[in-house]
């Protein structure tokens, strides 16, 4: 009876439940591509600054893992430890969950807009279909399948051909080092996911991203460090002029004033809270229901990220209205379509 209990201490699979919570994880993912350039700006972090980026971030998620761990322990009314045979998983989704995705997305997204970052990201649903079909072998690639991912991509080269009013670094002649570490962050991201659902099996959702969180967190803060003492950084503040040491001080010297002042610290807090409980919480999704029925509801990320990002960071003048309404909705339906037939299942 208490292993019942344990196993399902709220009924995950009821469909009230997984819609109303894969749709609150979908909307603080979506508000995390403003809130990111908005902490740049709180920030003085320029897109240039991919060390300073990397500790940003660095520092959220080993928040975030922390927050993780006390909201789980409170639920499950004990404090939440690892199990020895844990600790591989929890490395290998900080590798993969943490660091090498958000090494890519904070990275992309100073240098690319948060409406493009929030469509552009979308294609994390299908490419984790492609990794668990073909490298997994963990379902059958299906017809509706390959033509729900055609029209995700078709929405994303829409936007990128036709959608922008402004310039970015090209590379290819389109695809910008903005766009190009977005899409990296999805692969990374794709792969993730197909652990998680193996993990979660064994191990608690909370405690899974909660250290997996504190762990890639500090390898990005130290990654960043590294970076700002190894490369020479091209920002209005002359790091490039300065010596190694010399930046070192003033990149930690601009994130501790950042910490120090209320929007800034705030801004920290509100995005390791996004991370501690959309990931948690999607993953319990993942641990009572089929993944299919849990990421068709994925389609709405990229719809709260286009909506926030052009409300609060004023980026309805770098975009073509129609164009992003069309990328959008090719995104969404290839979403829907590439997950019919295991959620009518």
């Amino acid at each position: 009876m208490e292993q019942n209990k344990h196993k399902r201490p709220v009924p995950w699979n009821n469909t009230v439940v997984v819609c109303i919570t894969a749709l609150l994880c979908c909307f603080l993912w979506g508000s995390a591509f403003p809130c990111i350039k908005i902490g740049y700006q709180i920030f003085g972090i320029a897109g240039d600054q991919p060390a300073a980026q990397i500790i940003f971030a660095g520092l959220r998620f080993t928040l975030a893992g922390i927050l993780a761990v006390l909201i789980g322990s409170v639920i499950y009314r004990r404090l939440l430890l690892p199990k020895k045979e844990s600790l591989r998983p929890i490395l290998h989704l900080s590798l993969l969950q943490t660091t090498l995705q958000y090494l890519f997305f904070y990275i992309g997204l100073g240098q690319t807009t948060g409406v493009k970052s929030s469509i552009i990201e979308a294609l994390s649903v299908f490419v984790a279909i492609f990794v668990a079909c073909l490298v997994f072998r963990q379902e059958t690639l299906q017809r509706n399948n390959i033509v729900g991912s055609v029209l995700g991509f078709a929405g994303v080269v829409v936007l990128e051909l036709w959608g922008s009013n402004e310039s970015s670094a090209n590379v290819g002649g389109w695809l910008g080092i903005g766009e190009l570490c977005i899409l990296l962050s999805t692969v990374a991201y794709a792969f993730s996911s197909v652990y998680l659902r193996k993990y979660s099996e064994k191990e608690l959702p909370f405690v899974l991203s909660g250290y997996q969180f504190m762990v890639g967190g500090v390898t990005l803060v130290l990654l960043g460090m590294v970076m700002t003492l190894a490369v020479p950084q091209s920002t209005g503040m002359a790091l490039a002029d300065m010596s190694a040491q010399q930046r070192f001080l003033e990149t930690m010297h601009m994130m501790s004033d950042g910490l120090g002042s209320r929007w800034g610290s705030g801004m920290v807090w509100y995005l390791a809270l996004v991370s501690a409980v959309a990931y948690s919480l999607w993953g319990v999704l993942l641990k009572y229901n089929p993944v299919s029925r849990v990421a068709v509801y994925g389609f709405m990320t990229p719809v709260f990220g286009v909506v926030l990002s052009a409300v609060l960071l004023q980026e309805a003048d770098t975009i073509d209205p129609g164009m992003t309404v069309l990328s959008l909705a090719l995104v969404s339906v290839g979403t829907l379509l590439a997950q019919k037939k295991s959620r009518d299942r």
